[in-house]
C-alpha cells in the first residue's frame, strides 16, 4: 500500500479531487477502494475517516457541487435581498456553470451505465438538498399570502423543483450550442413557468402538476 504524501492533508475534498482525477484518466470508475488509494497514494485509513466506500464519493461530488452552489450565492451581498424566483434563476445559473467546469467528468458518471437508473442512483442525495431549498423558497412565498386557499403544497412544488433539475440536467447534457447558450435561455424559461403556476395558479393537484411537466418536456421539441 503506497503511502499519503506527508506534506498533504489528506481530507474529503482531496479525495473527491483526486477521484475525479481517476476517473477522467481511466474512463471509469475505480474497481476497489483499494486500488484507488494504491493509485491516488491515500491511505485506506484515511479514506475511511470520510468515506464509507466508493458509492459514497458519488453522491458525495454532487453533495459538494451543491454546497458549492450555495456558498457562492451566499458571499454574493446581492443574493438575500432577490425575490425567490431570482434565487432559483441563481441557483441553477450557478449550479450549470460549476457542472460545465467539470463536464467531462459529469458526463461520463452519467452516461456509464447501460441503465439510466444506475446513473441517476449517484444523485440522491442531491435530490434532497435541491428539494431542501426550493421548499424554503416556498414556505417564504407562502408567508406573504394572506389566505390558506392562495398558498401552495410545498412537498408537491419542492418534487417539482426536482424534476425541473433533471429535466434541465438532461437539456444541458444534449446541449451542443456555444457556451450552452441553449441551456441558459432553458433556466429562464422553466423558472418563469414553474413561479407563474405558483403566483397565479394554486397547484392543488397532481393533474396540475404532470401538466406542469409535460409543458416543461415539449417545450424544446
Amino acid at each position: 500500500m503506497a503511502s499519503s504524501n506527508k506534506n498533504q492533508t489528506i481530507d474529503s475534498q482531496y479525495i473527491i479531487t483526486e477521484y475525479m482525477h481517476y476517473v477522467l484518466e481511466n474512463d471509469s470508475y475505480p474497481k476497489s477502494v483499494y486500488r484507488f488509494c494504491k493509485d491516488s497514494k491515500i491511505k485506506e485509513e484515511d479514506f475511511y475517516k470520510f468515506f464509507g466506500s466508493l458509492d459514497s464519493v458519488n453522491k458525495g461530488i454532487w453533495n459538494t457541487f451543491f454546497s458549492t452552489t450555495i456558498d457562492a450565492m451566499n458571499n454574493n451581498k446581492e443574493y438575500e435581498g432577490l425575490s425567490s424566483k431570482d434565487k432559483m434563476l441563481t441557483f441553477f445559473y450557478t449550479f450549470f456553470e460549476l457542472l460545465t467546469l467539470n463536464r467531462s467528468y459529469v458526463l461520463l458518471t452519467l452516461q456509464y451505465h447501460e441503465m439510466p437508473l444506475k446513473n441517476i442512483g449517484q444523485l440522491k442525495g442531491l435530490r434532497k438538498h435541491i428539494k431542501g431549498f426550493a421548499k424554503e423558497l416556498i414556505e417564504v412565498d407562502n408567508g406573504d399570502k394572506l389566505f390558506n386557499i392562495t398558498k401552495n403544497p410545498v412537498s408537491v412544488y419542492s418534487e417539482g423543483a426536482w424534476f425541473q433539475f433533471l429535466f434541465l440536467l438532461k437539456f444541458w447534457m444534449d446541449d451542443d450550442s456555444a457556451d450552452f447558450e441553449k441551456t441558459d435561455i432553458a433556466i429562464e424559461k422553466s423558472v418563469n413557468t414553474v413561479f407563474d403556476l405558483f403566483d397565479n395558479t394554486p397547484l392543488t393537484n397532481v393533474l396540475d402538476f404532470g401538466k406542469f411537466l409535460w409543458k416543461e418536456k415539449t417545450m424544446w421539441n
